[in-house]
């Protein structure tokens, strides 16, 4: 009678499996020693198995030789992949955080390239060939397009809001609605990241209703800027109210002190003229007066992750000056991105739909519908009668803490199985070779197409394509 020691004596060795030609392939991708180290976590694996094994399936207990190839095979090649790649978002959210939120327009890929592999002019002057500085490749552009004095920009927005702050602020009073008190992502909320600017909360008003007289009453010798921050992420509706940045520009100027306003997803197209919320654009807000005002750039903006900060030239020229500058400073491949994207909004032609983000929020129905029904037919192709496949009316997000109470009309591709449940349909199209993410409603797959791309159908259809063989071959 077979004993799980004679299964483990089946295990061939590492050099066994090393000079099988399978396997030597594989030397034109990558190292011995990643090879080995494949190899070995799969006899690992195998190992594991045989001591997991009940007693009664032992002696039906095979090692193919196919199967350990093709085991190591994929550990290869799986170990030769970056882990941050390319997926497909079928989840019908824009600007999904977990998915990289904003795509960039395939218009500066060669600008993107051209400066990643070779030197650049990151902080050089080419007409004094002195040192310069690496905001002016876009400041000018953001004042241009903002009406601001001045620009700076960093690596994200929590980042913006804590340098501006400590820059302007320090030890000082900042005065802040209740109502605003917004967390931004990730459990970064403005009290703790008011809190690392060394810059001390003072809040004023109620969660639902605060007044100008609010601010004026909190103004002490100590307080250092009023602060507004857009409830990007969230609405309070119904018995409500709060105070403008007009106003609250007034009052600081009575009181000589900063008005700041933190946008948030920033945004510099007027989307309510495309059907959706109004949204305050960030001109509108420069022109109310605000000292300084910060978004992001990979939000309702179309770029790369960025905290764009613009307002008066004094203050900042105060904030460029200050240390922690330099730790958030933004990198030469978001800054070539950014710059890339803010000139498509300076040509100022068709650039709705020159901004992935912005084509995707707007996308007419008519549109949305041929892409179900080319995607519908395409995965019709490729399944057998136990798939069943639909296309039904649903609604899109906008996501990445924009625009929260939008919903986008859309049309989703549904399927289901007799022979799948639909978490088992999920979790391989996630882990298909280009991952396919998706949403689940009503134990129905959604694949909605407001998020997918035309060159995702196919990629799409050979996936189920897949599934169905892997369930044939049971």
């Amino acid at each position: 009678m077979k004993e799980k020691k004679d299964l483990f004596r089946m295990i061939p060795s590492v050099d066994e499996i090393i000079s099988m030609d399978e396997i030597k392939k594989f030397y034109k991708m990558t190292s011995h020693q990643n090879i080995v180290e494949c190899i070995r976590k799969v006899l690992e694996e195998i190992r594991s198995l045989i001591i997991q094994l009940p007693e009664q399936e032992i002696s039906h207990f095979k090692i193919s030789q196919e199967e350990l190839i093709q085991a190591i095979s994929q550990k290869i090649k799986k170990k030769n992949e970056l882990s941050l790649c390319s997926v497909i978002n079928a989840t019908g959210v824009v600007l999904h955080t977990n998915l990289g939120r904003a795509l960039l327009s395939e218009e500066i890929k060669e600008a993107l390239w051209s400066v990643a592999s070779q030197y650049s002019t990151l902080e050089m002057n080419v007409e004094t060939g002195k040192r310069g500085s690496r905001y002016d490749h876009v400041e000018e552009l953001l004042c241009k397009l903002t009406g601001a004095e001045s620009a700076i920009v960093v690596n994200n927005n929590a980042a913006a809001v804590t340098l501006v702050l400590s820059a302007l602020a320090k030890e000082q009073k900042v005065i802040v609605s209740r109502g605003e008190l917004v967390e931004i992502g990730g459990s970064f909320r403005i009290p703790e990241v008011m809190e690392q600017s060394g810059a001390h909360l003072v809040e004023v008003g109620a969660t639902n209703k605060t007044h100008i007289k609010d601010y004026e009453n909190a103004i002490d010798e100590n307080t250092g800027a009023l602060l507004k921050v857009h409830t990007s992420n969230y609405r309070i509706l119904g018995f409500s109210e709060s105070v403008s940045s007009k106003e609250l520009v007034g009052l600081a100027r009575k009181y000589e002190i900063p008005a700041l306003e933190d946008v948030g997803s920033g945004v510099l197209i007027d989307l309510s003229n495309y059907g959706l919320s109004p949204e305050p654009t960030v001109q509108s807000i420069i022109e109310a007066g605000m000292d300084i005002v910060t978004f992001s750039g990979d939000k309702l903006l179309g770029g790369p992750q960025a905290g764009i900060i613009i307002g008066k030239k004094k203050y900042i020229e105060k904030i460029k000056k200050h240390p922690l500058n330099r730790a958030f400073r933004i990198d030469k491949l978001t800054l070539v991105a950014l710059e890339a994207t803010l000139k498509i909004y300076e040509e100022g032609e068709n650039v709705i739909q020159r901004i992935p983000t912005l084509r995707m929020l707007i996308e007419n129905k008519e549109i949305l519908y041929d892409k179900a029904i080319k995607l519908k037919i395409a995965i019709q192709k490729n399944v057998t009668n136990n798939f069943y496949v639909e296309i039904e009316e649903s609604c899109s997000q906008v996501g990445g803490g924009a625009l929260p109470l939008e919903e986008l009309p859309t049309y989703v591709v549904s399927i289901w199985s007799d022979s799948y449940s639909v978490n088992e349909i999920e979790e391989k199209l996630r882990n298909f070779r280009k991952p396919i993410f998706t949403r689940i409603f009503k134990q129905r797959i959604f694949f909605d197409v407001r998020t997918i791309v035309e060159n995702d159908i196919e990629e799409i259809a050979q996936a189920m394509k897949l599934i169905c063989k892997e369930k044939i071959r049971r």
